[in-house]
């Protein structure tokens, strides 16, 4: 019989018609819930606000990224083993015992572990709760055995083998307990024991030619070998010297570079070896007492270990014959095992290896192991009270979003306060950097700042939004400081800043600041080029003044001809804009002053209408998920961030009005208050002198149109005709031709 479809209910959270949670039976049932209304598809399972441990437990294929499908099955084994799922709402942090549903055998294991945990930390009460199993080294503290494999040296009762287990961990490795002490595990112990037999097995091959000097072998090679590259040179110039005689004084000892050494010569040992061992001689042979003062050491410590004391010289043959005793001490060092275990010593290897207590070690970690689904239980139940805690936080986090329009609580990913420009905003998310292209979609004002702290020795990016206030002075390089939800101070910096209106008062008043910044260009870019070509036009009179005139002077200061018809185009055009500005400034004389105020009002919304229209669109549409998006997230839904809501996000600094407490800075204060009623009464007095034209009789013109007789308005239009285009291009051709 198929289960019973799940009523759910659905509320408006940011914009957006979503699932909410109202009980334990809605996140049983999670699992029914249509995909195309859950909130998040994805989030990441780290860099979040979130307790990381609870973030790793639901991230069940540990990929980083928490799916649906995972979020669903942690729903599923959280109400599964609890009674009334309803206490998920409570956000507790202890389950009593009686909360457990044992008619699930999940359930009833979890109970039984939940009780042993209390019975290892030697409490006595009908709950288990999270701050029991916060630190699970003290729930195994007491225990020998807990399930993970591995024995410390308290799990033997026998001394001796508590010993060996110590000198395991010191000659092979250690592995750490579950109750926080450090152990070995099976494969510390057969490495142990397979060290040991290699070992004693390599030490009995060690006989008879192997080593042709006894236990001084070893030193004996060593000898040997301090020689070895001199002796073979030395007897290479003996071959040449019997080759070509000639060659003698070219291989024999340098007399020249001996004669170069300054200074005491005992103290030039390292130039003196660099000669040959002994003087080289036809008849190839070493003599052993007339050496290379250099080398004397060397030789008299191999003749004790490998000559007879009463051997004056050695030959090539005789030399090549005690190298050649070393090859099987060579092979046999060279095919050495077991060394981890050689500073035992070979009686205490045999004593091990004799004692064999490796079976009894291998008893101990399988009696260990009989407990690891108890322990894995125990390990459960403190993933049962971190779900338990935080489960419903994550889930108004994923499926409903509630969190982040909660006044009263954070989104998980909210990761602090950014403070800059005398504003702060709590809507900062962590980014791993600059990602313009896609957050621009999000219609927000959006600052990706770099943060450093020296104090932890971190870095992270983070991309905070602006919902209020201005943005005069924000720009890439700018600095700020950032507060994390954990109250650590970050230095921050502005990288990139996606640019967005903030807000309708910032939308009207910036066709005006943006005309403004236009004006101010145009002027430092007219007075740099004026500048420029002032000091161009300097340079090239001091150089005409240094050279001499020539005749392309005199041609070039001839008058060009003059073109009628430009002149004449340029004279229609200034009279037509004479004309049209003649007709504005006759129109604007005739308003009253209430006209005025219109004209001006209305001017203001034809220009900052459209700004506000199209900032309006952008404000309602503002939307988080791309900003998430860009981090990892897959939203599934709108999450629109505007009006009063969006407005919190952003704190701007407010200031009371202060009272100059330093008398002449007060003395100031008042007189620019003076100063500026003065200028607003005299400019009123104005405006209302010239609307009543009581200003006309000194000289100002009338504001109203004052009545004329009909023969001095005809006598006015006659004399105020403008000639036509053929009249005005005869007269611009008469004043501008040449005279003959």
């Amino acid at each position: 019989m198929e289960n019973k479809p799940h009523i759910w209910t659905f509320t408006s959270v940011g914009g957006t018609v979503r699932v909410k949670i109202n009980s334990g039976a809605d996140i049983a049932n999670l699992g029914q819930l249509d995909r195309k209304l859950w909130s998040v598809l994805s989030c990441p399972a780290k860099s979040l606000e979130f307790d990381q441990k609870t973030l790793e437990l639901i991230d069940a294929d540990h990929d980083g990224n928490i799916r649906v499908d995972e979020v669903v099955a942690t729903a599923e084994w959280l109400t599964g083993v609890l009674k009334n799922p309803d206490l998920l709402l409570t956000r507790g942090t202890e389950i009593p015992f009686d909360a457990f549903n044992t008619e699930n055998p999940e359930g009833a294991k979890l109970l039984a572990s939940a009780k042993q945990i209390l019975t290892n930390l030697k409490l006595e009460k009908d709950s288990i709760a999270l701050e029991d199993t916060a630190d699970l080294t003290k729930v195994f503290a007491d225990s020998k055995f807990n399930g993970d494999g591995v024995i410390t040296p308290a799990s033997p009762d026998d001394e001796a083998l508590a010993a060996l287990v110590t000198t395991i961990t010191e000659i092979i490795g250690k592995a750490p307990d579950r109750s926080g002490v450090d152990g070995v595990n099976a494969d510390h112990i057969e490495a142990f024991y397979t060290a040991l037999a290699d070992y004693a097995a390599w030490k009995d091959a060690g006989v008879g030619e192997v080593l042709p000097y006894g236990d001084k072998t070893a030193d004996a090679l060593a000898a040997v070998n301090a020689l070895k590259e001199k002796v073979a040179d030395y007897f290479m110039r003996c071959k040449l010297i019997g080759f070509d005689k000639a060659i003698a004084p070219a291989v024999d000892v340098s007399v020249d570079k001996i004669g170069a050494i300054e200074g005491n010569l005992a103290d030039a040992g390292s130039a003196i070896s660099e000669e040959p061992l002994a003087k080289p001689a036809a008849d190839a042979v070493l003599p052993l007492n007339a050496v290379n003062p250099a080398w004397k050491g060397a030789i008299e410590a191999m003749r004790a270990l490998v000559l007879d004391a009463k051997k004056d010289t050695i030959t090539e043959a005789e030399w090549n014959e005690i190298v050649g005793k070393f090859a099987p001490y060579i092979a046999w060092m060279d095919a050495k095992k077991g060394t981890e275990v050689e500073g035992l010593g070979i009686d205490k290897v045999k004593e091990l290896l004799k004692a064999d207590q490796k079976g009894a070690l291998l008893k101990l970690i399988d009696a260990d192991k009989a407990l690891e689904e108890e322990a894995l239980s125990i390990e459960a139940v403190d993933k049962l009270l971190r779900l338990y805690h935080n489960f419903y936080d994550f889930l108004n986090n994923y499926v409903v979003f509630a969190d982040f329009y909660d006044p009263d609580r954070k989104a998980i990913f909210q990761a602090g306060r950014l403070y800059i420009d005398q504003r702060s905003t709590d809507l900062c998310v962590r980014v791993d950097g600059p990602h313009p292209e896609i957050s621009s979609l999000s219609g927000m004002y959006i600052l990706y700042c770099a943060c450093k702290s020296d104090k932890m020795g971190k870095t992270m990016n983070i991309a905070a939004v602006l919902t209020d206030g201005d943005v005069d002075g924000l720009r890439p390089g700018k600095h700020a400081v950032f507060y994390d939800r954990d109250g650590n101070d970050w230095s921050a910096v502005v990288t990139s800043i996606v640019d967005n209106p903030l807000s309708l008062k910032q939308a009207f008043w910036a066709p005006y600041k943006k005309a403004g910044r236009w004006i101010s260009d145009k002027v430092n870019k007219f007075a740099g080029d004026k500048a420029a070509k002032g000091e161009g036009t300097l340079s090239n009179i001091t150089e005409s003044a240094t050279n001499k005139p020539t005749e392309g002077v005199d041609a070039a200061t001839k008058a060009a001809p003059v073109d009628v018809g430009k002149i004449a185009v340029i004279t229609m055009a200034i009279a037509a804009v004479t004309g049209v500005v003649t007709l504005i400034v006759n129109t604007l004389k005739t308003l009253t002053w209430w006209q005025w105020i219109v004209l001006i009002v209305v001017l203001m919304l034809v220009i900052s209408l459209p700004s506000v229209f199209i900032a309006w669109r952008k404000l309602r549409k503002r939307d988080l998920g791309p900003v998430l998006n860009a981090n990892g997230w897959a939203i599934n839904a709108a999450s629109y961030v505007r009006g009063k809501f969006a407005k919190g996000l952003t704190q701007v600094a407010k200031f009371p009005k202060l009272t100059a407490v330093d008398p002449v800075a007060r003395r100031k204060a008042c007189w620019r208050k003076f100063f500026l009623w003065l200028l607003f009464l005299l400019v009123a007095a104005f405006c209302f002198l010239f609307f009543t034209d009581r200003l006309a009789p000194y000289g100002l013109p009338r504001h109203k149109a004052q009545p004329v007789e009909e023969e001095v308005v005809e006598e006015a239009a006659e004399e105020a005709a403008e000639p036509t285009l053929e009249e005005a291009i005869e007269a611009a051709a008469e004043e501008v031709a040449p005279e003959e």
